[in-house]
């Protein structure tokens, strides 16, 4: 399927962030998978599960190998997943001694999950960079308009005077929330996922929980009980996303009703190229504010369906097993 945001001539109307994308990307992604499987080798040195030796054989071949990506996609379109056919490739590079040791006691969703993480941990970080950005322009507009005065509305009507540093600072109001959201939701969203086969860990016998405890510090992730089949702080992340939308929208969508040529009591830029019309010359079209309405509309249905994905089904469930006991009594109290 093909989309607008896939478009090299269109994509930039919604302002896609190339560095942002670009963790993302295939190669990107396939890295962050060969990362989490050496992370889980070294992880397993640790805990005495596999010989020492192995581990940096893995590590060194997850660092070094030129993966078959044409193989990877043949077999995500037989198999769901490409941590098969990567697995076979990494084992293959790190040679006969270590083969039998890459990917012990884990299943596919372990490193996917785990690895998609690392991607929205590296993109987290840009989006913080922005939303300070964000802040930043916003306490400036407001600091500088003060004294601006303007008419003050309700209801689409004219009310009682106001000042635009006043509406600026209203805009700015909620970014101040989503922060602290943020850093609420963060130790919530990235944790470890390793759960193996069925979620028990049963593979790792007695060494599962120190497995997973040591794979969280390689990875500099929060320890968690298995949370494959448990997709609420990924649910959450996509709300606050959503929220975050939502108030560039408002801002928006505001600029385009100050920007009115009946109005005209503000513009997004004073750059009179920007906004051009093909046959009004005189026009200056608020493009920017927008496309960020309608980003934030088109956001709001992708949070219902991701709500609807959080519904995970198994074959197994996901607590049973030896294990479930040391996991209830480590982390729900």
């Amino acid at each position: 399927m093909i989309s607008l945001l896939d478009s090299s001539l269109f994509a930039g109307l919604f302002a896609i962030d190339e560095e942002i994308a670009a963790d993302f990307d295939d190669r990107r992604r396939v890295a962050d998978l060969l990362e989490v499987e050496a992370a889980l080798a070294r992880a397993q040195a640790e805990a005495g599960v596999i010989p020492a030796a192995a581990a940096e054989r893995i590590a060194a071949a997850a660092k070094t190998l030129d993966v078959d990506l044409a193989a990877l996609r043949r077999s995500v379109a037989a198999c769901g997943v490409p941590t098969i056919e990567l697995v076979r490739q990494l084992r293959q590079a790190c040679g006969s001694d270590a083969a039998p040791f890459v990917h012990r006691g884990a299943t596919s969703q372990d490193i996917v999950d785990t690895a998609s993480l690392l991607a929205l941990r590296r993109a987290v970080a840009k989006i913080k960079v922005k939303l300070k950005d964000t802040a930043a322009a916003l306490i400036a507009l407001a600091d500088g308009h003060r004294q601006t005065v303007m008419a003050g509305r309700t209801h689409g009507m004219h009310a009682a005077p106001i000042v635009f540093g006043l509406k600026a600072a209203n805009w700015l109001a909620p970014f101040s929330r989503h922060w602290q959201r943020l850093a609420e939701l963060e130790p919530r969203l990235f944790v470890v996922q390793l759960g193996g086969a069925a979620g028990t860990l049963a593979a790792l016998g007695d060494r599962g929980l120190a497995v997973a405890a040591a794979l969280a510090r390689e990875l500099a992730l929060g320890p968690a009980v298995p949370w494959h089949t448990q997709r609420d702080a990924i649910v959450e992340f996509g709300g606050w996303l959503a929220l975050v939308a939502a108030s560039f929208g408002k801002i928006g969508q505001d600029v385009i009703l100050l920007a009115q040529t009946d109005v005209g009591e503000a513009a997004e830029s004073g750059d009179g190229s920007r906004g051009g019309s093909s046959t009004m010359p005189h026009k200056a079209n608020q493009i920017a504010s927008e496309m960020m309405v309608a980003a934030a509309r088109a956001v709001a249905p992708l949070v219902a369906a991701l709500q609807s994905a959080g519904i995970r089904s198994t074959s197994a469930p996901r607590t049973a097993g030896s294990s479930s006991g040391c996991w209830c009594r480590r982390w729900w109290r």
